[in-house]
C-alpha cells in the first residue's frame, strides 16, 4: 500500500469543478465568527461538491487571509454570496425549493442518523454560531431541525467538524458518493 500522487488522486480543475453536477445540497453559515471554521467549510463543501455556500450575518467572507489558511483555495471552487441576515437567505432558499434542515440540539430535533433525505429534493444545512448555535428564529423557519448523536460529556461539536458529518451523510444518504 502507498499514498496517492496528486496526479493519481485526480481530482477536477476548478473550471471543471464549475461545470460538474453538483450535490443538491448548499450550506448556510449563520453568524459564523471563526474565520477558520468558515475555511473549513469551503474546503469540505469542495470535497463534496456542494453546489454553494450562504454566508450570513457577522459571518466573514472571502478574500481573507484566515479563511484561506483553511480553504486552501476552495473559496475559488465553491460559489458563496453573502446575506445581512440569516433568515433573508432562508426565505430566498425556499422560494427555489429547498427543505431547509439546521443543525442545533433542541426538544423533538430528529437525530442525523434517523434522518432519510429524498433524492428528488433540495437541502440546506443550516450550521449555527460557536457558542450560540442556530438562531432561534432560523429553527423557526426551519423544515427540519437535526442532530448529531453524541455520546460523550461534552455538548456539542466544533462546527468543522459538524460540517464535516452532516455533509458526508447527506451526500451519502442521497447516493453521490463513489464507490
Amino acid at each position: 500500500m502507498k499514498k496517492l500522487s496528486m496526479e493519481e488522486l485526480n481530482r477536477l480543475s476548478v473550471e471543471e469543478f464549475k461545470e460538474a453536477d453538483k450535490v443538491p445540497v448548499v450550506i448556510v453559515l449563520d453568524n459564523i465568527r471563526s474565520l477558520n471554521n468558515i475555511g473549513s467549510a469551503f474546503r469540505t463543501s469542495d470535497a463534496f461538491r456542494i453546489k454553494k455556500i450562504y454566508l450570513c450575518g457577522i459571518t466573514g467572507t472571502p478574500p481573507h487571509r484566515d479563511i484561506q489558511k483553511t480553504a486552501l483555495g476552495a473559496t475559488e471552487s465553491v460559489d458563496w454570496e453573502y446575506f445581512d441576515h440569516t433568515l433573508e437567505a432562508i426565505a430566498a432558499l425556499k422560494t427555489e425549493g429547498f427543505q431547509i434542515c439546521s443543525l442545533e440540539q433542541v426538544d423533538h430535533s430528529t437525530m442525523l442518523n434517523k434522518f432519510s433525505p429524498q433524492p428528488e429534493s433540495k437541502y440546506a444545512l443550516v450550521f449555527g454560531n460557536e457558542v450560540f448555535g442556530v438562531e432561534d428564529e432560523v429553527i423557526a423557519a426551519s423544515d427540519h431541525v437535526l442532530e448529531i448523536p453524541q455520546m460523550g460529556t461534552k455538548h456539542s461539536l466544533n462546527i468543522s467538524v459538524s460540517m464535516g458529518i452532516a455533509i458526508w451523510d447527506f451526500v451519502n444518504k442521497l447516493g453521490s458518493l463513489k464507490d
